[in-house]
């Protein structure tokens, strides 16, 4: 197959490595030119283009047989930052694409579109209406691609991701050992986590056998208290527990969140198996 993946950067690198070396002709598409050389060592084309420029779109050869959009914002982006590149960046990907449309296409967003606050067990059905501005974006951004696959029936899959950890970005472990870290109240708040392996696995398993218009919850199967997910660290590496600081109307204002994020609809339909089922196997 010909794949392309856009935003090859901490998944997008691995998701078009992992086809690459199933042998598949894989191109992929970064802002700049930092990666090259790395990118060519792995048997990936390398493509200099920004999906939020539809003219650069002109240096990608069309067709293709798969296309994989993990393009992201920058780090602490704001909603304009959010707009740019999940929203206008996919409306100029379909507009470019619907000239030869693929076999399949599919688009990592968030479990943040989730604003469950109540522990409750969330699947791909139930409500996304968050009122964070940014996780707003990502809900017009699908909306975008699923009347996409309903009207025009392109092919497009959406895959919700929870947080992403993995060599290299272990938010919390980081955290942690530097003596950052704090726990709000009494900790009780539930985390959904994916390590970065198995979300380049369940990406890969999307692109073969995801359904168009379908959307796909990519978390592991143990939702944890944060309370848990520290004691844990502090057992395990004989350290003192983060301290504990107060919940306040302003904190809790600020969308956090706490709900398990079932990953069921993944495994039972796309067969997928995780390496790193819980933050313990992973960390």
């Amino acid at each position: 197959m010909r794949a392309l993946v856009v935003g090859c950067g901490y998944v997008g690198m691995s998701v078009a490595t992992q086809l690459a070396r199933l042998g598949h002709e894989v191109l992929g598409v970064r802002r700049t030119a930092g990666a090259v050389e790395d990118m060519k060592a792995a048997g990936i084309t390398p493509i200099v283009a920004d999906i939020t420029h539809p003219e650069s779109l002109k240096a990608l050869s069309l067709p293709f047989d798969w296309v994989v959009n993990t393009a992201s914002s920058t780090k602490g982006g704001g909603v304009e930052d959010y707009r740019k590149v999940y929203q206008e960046g996919t409306r100029n990907l379909l507009d470019y694409l619907r000239a030869a449309p693929p076999k399949k296409y599919v688009y990592t967003g968030s479990t943040g579109v989730y604003e469950q606050n109540d522990d409750t067990l969330v699947s791909e059905s139930s409500p996304a209406q968050p009122s964070a501005p940014t996780a707003q974006v990502l809900v017009e951004t699908e909306k975008l691609l699923l009347d996409a696959a309903r009207a025009e029936q392109f092919p497009s899959v959406i895959l919700r991701v929870s947080g992403i950890y993995g060599p290299g970005r272990t938010h919390y472990l980081t955290q942690y050992l530097d003596g950052c870290a704090i726990i709000p109240g009494q900790g009780e708040r539930y985390v959904n986590l994916i390590h970065r392996d198995d979300l380049a696995s369940a990406i890969i398993a999307a692109v073969k056998d995801g359904r168009a218009g379908e959307i796909y919850n990519v978390s592991d199967d143990e939702p944890v208290r944060l309370i848990h997910l520290y004691r844990w660290l502090s057992e395990a590496l004989g350290r003192a527990m983060p301290r504990f600081v107060p919940e306040t109307p302003e904190s809790r204002k600020r969308a956090i969140t706490s709900k398990r994020v079932s990953n069921r609809k993944l495994k039972m339909e796309l067969g997928c198996q995780l390496k790193y089922p819980n933050f313990r196997a992973g960390l």
